[in-house]
């Protein structure tokens, strides 16, 4: 993508971007991207870019739980590869891998199931936005334990204030806009 073609889709995407300000807690402003997902320009100029990067280099698209859900459905489809969710412990039938790890208010874990994704299968990983990085690193983790050579982590918004590429350090990151 040319320079003047990036600055345009990041003009694109700060128009439809919301910020909710005291969310999910005081003092946060949550970078909402819904308005994004309903603004059908928007939503197909973030998919063909990501597309476009990743063309020929992977095998499947992973998406965090819930909007990277939507956005990694809706690349993988564009892309003809298979999609793979990263959910939620609890949330998927079946056999699953889960890896838990610490946020900066608590813990949680995440699981995938361990028979969709083949040894060395290249899986590029999706989400709206890198904040801190902690479930970005777990996820990237869980797709490695399982058997992903885990291509690089796409996001519309980075908030660099908080430190998320940073923490995860020599990975392959790609956001759209940076906060």
């Amino acid at each position: 993508m040319s320079a003047s073609a990036a600055t345009d889709l990041e003009a694109l995407v700060t128009g439809v971007l919301r910020d909710i300000p005291d969310f999910p807690k005081p003092g946060v402003v949550f970078k909402d991207i819904t308005p994004l997902l309903a603004a059908p320009e928007a939503f197909a100029a973030v998919i063909a870019d990501m597309a476009d990067r990743n063309e020929g280099r992977i095998d499947l698209v992973a998406g965090i739980e819930a909007r990277g859900f939507v956005l990694g459905a809706a690349l993988a489809h564009a892309m003809g590869v298979g999609f793979i969710p990263i959910r939620k412990a609890g949330k998927l039938p079946g056999r699953t891998a889960a890896i838990s790890y610490d946020l900066e208010y608590g813990s949680a874990t995440i699981e995938v199931h361990a028979d969709d994704i083949a040894q060395g299968h290249r899986v590029l990983l999706v989400d709206d936005v890198l904040a801190t990085g902690g479930t970005a690193l777990a996820a990237w983790d869980l797709l490695t334990h399982v058997g992903a050579e885990v291509t690089g982590f796409e996001v519309v918004v980075d908030l660099s204030f908080l430190g998320g590429r940073q923490r995860l350090a020599s990975r392959s990151v790609h956001a759209i806009l940076t906060v």
